[in-house]
């Protein structure tokens, strides 16, 4: 018998459900997004493009044969494998000896016994990580080298102000200017084009997500987080553009990402601060904030980034969209039609780190509906709390092996995980086992302690996989 909270818990939950659900059928016509939704329009490229150095085929395989490819990956994998493929950390995660902040731009050995430990599913690149084309290749290389499966490796390279790679001169990349400017005067076969050009100059480098483009209509000149990185407050033409990028990019080999859902641009306040919440309807956010997504969505972006922002008029709770499963199962999955990688903003922000510890952050995000923890503040508690709902069977393994399908098959279609990656995995004694992760958080390691315990677990690591 549940008790008076779980009933108005549940009966909340359920009344939300209902209003949602309720909603899709009171907008005009047959679209629940207002105007009726315009095809996006597709586009060919314009200019000549200058051969890039180092520059691989672009691999796309189908859908249903990278999804096959996917099951045979993850019928060898272990729980805790599985589990680590849901993170996507900041290289101090991987090596905590210096710090929460430092600029690592090699491949440590504490990042790989941390790989050995914990073999997450990406990393994220930032500017203080990039110094030169020969040193950021070779760091993304020594990274995929000790990684048990390939990882995704990310980057903020919208133009403009967020772009880690083309602020550095040394990089040799193409500078664009911001999504505001672009959008007063440019057009979508420009978006295009610009998508293509920054996707074959960082995918030369090693870098195969984007997180980009950013597709918040802003609509309040208070909005200081968004501000100059969105293409501006007509949805119609943000839409045009969002997609136009999301070609771009993906016809060239790098991973579309659609942010900051379910659209920020109408906020006052700033996630990296501390909790926000909008004041918007679902009519307002159909017509208005969600049409860019769609777009993008329908341009086939295989990300979305889910933003900390609360939506407290539609989701009736001030939890943050990245940790709400209305948000991210009822519209973004089912209203919105969207089948690929749901990944939260960085959950180091303070609007997480304030309120929630990194293992709840993480638990509630996943069973939410997030496919991808971006940043935990802590991955070591961040993927100890999932593994251990799982193996308790408070998450069960096929919600699991749903979000790694997801992940996997995404690596498969874009040529991350390769077909030879798959034999070799498939090999009776070649599947690494992952060493237990230590309880003790990384960044609490240091000096010679850090230096014990990872030889330790390197001498482990070795008589483990002698076996």
């Amino acid at each position: 018998m549940m008790s008076d909270r779980n009933v108005t818990k549940y009966c909340k939950r359920f009344l939300a459900l209902c209003i949602v659900t309720g909603l899709l059928f009171t907008t005009t016509g047959c679209s629940v997004f207002g105007p009726k939704q315009k095809p996006y329009k597709t586009y060919k490229p314009s200019v000549s493009e200058t051969p890039v150095a180092s520059e691989q085929p672009v691999v796309n395989l189908s859908e249903e044969q990278a999804g096959e490819f996917a099951r045979r990956y993850l019928a060898k994998m272990t729980t805790e494998q599985k589990v680590a493929q849901l993170f996507v950390v900041k290289l101090e995660e991987l090596d905590g000896s210096q710090g929460g902040y430092y600029e690592f731009r090699k491949c440590t050995k504490g990042m790989k016994t941390t790989l050995s430990q914990i073999p997450v599913g990406g990393v994220v690149l930032f500017s203080r990580n990039i110094s030169t084309r020969k040193k950021t290749s070779k760091l993304i290389q020594r990274l995929q080298v000790n990684s048990q499966t390939p990882l995704f490796v990310t980057v903020d390279e919208e133009g403009g102000s967020v772009a880690r790679i083309a602020s550095n001169k040394k990089m040799k990349t193409t500078k664009f200017p911001t999504a505001e400017s672009i959008g007063k005067t440019k057009d979508g076969e420009y978006v295009y084009n610009m998508g293509r050009t920054i996707a074959r100059e960082i995918r030369a480098l090693g870098f195969n997500v984007n997180f980009a483009p950013v597709a918040d209509v802003k609509t309040s000149d208070l909005n200081t987080e968004i501000g100059e990185r969105s293409f501006g407050s007509d949805p119609g033409k943000v839409s045009d553009m969002v997609a136009a990028f999301v070609q771009g990019s993906q016809e060239r080999g790098v991973c579309a990402t659609l942010k900051h859902f379910p659209g920020q641009g109408s906020s006052d306040g700033d996630t990296h601060q501390g909790s926000v919440d909008i004041d918007s309807s679902i009519s307002k956010l159909r017509d208005l904030d969600f049409v860019p997504f769609k777009a993008g969505i329908d341009a086939g972006a295989e990300f979305v980034m889910v933003s900390h922002i609360s939506v407290s008029r539609v989701t009736e709770t001030k939890e943050p969209a990245s940790m709400s499963e209305l948000i991210m199962k009822t519209i973004l999955r089912e209203e919105l039609g969207f089948s690929g990688i749901v990944i939260t903003d960085a959950f180091d922000m303070a609007s997480i780190t304030d309120n929630y510890t990194p293992g709840e952050a993480a638990l509630q995000s996943f069973m939410a509906g997030a496919d991808i923890i971006l940043m935990p503040s802590d991955l070591t508690q961040a993927y100890q709390a999932i593994l251990n709902a799982v193996n308790s069977k408070k998450i069960t393994q096929s919600r699991l092996d749903e979000s790694v399908i997801r992940i996997l098959t995404t690596k498969f279609k874009h040529g991350i995980l390769t077909q030879e990656d798959l034999t070799v995995w498939e090999q009776p004694t070649a599947t690494p086992s992952v060493t237990p992760a230590v309880t003790v958080s990384p960044k609490a390691k240091k000096g010679k302690k850090n230096r014990e315990s990872a030889k330790t677990i390197k001498k482990s690591t070795k008589n483990k996989s002698k076996k």
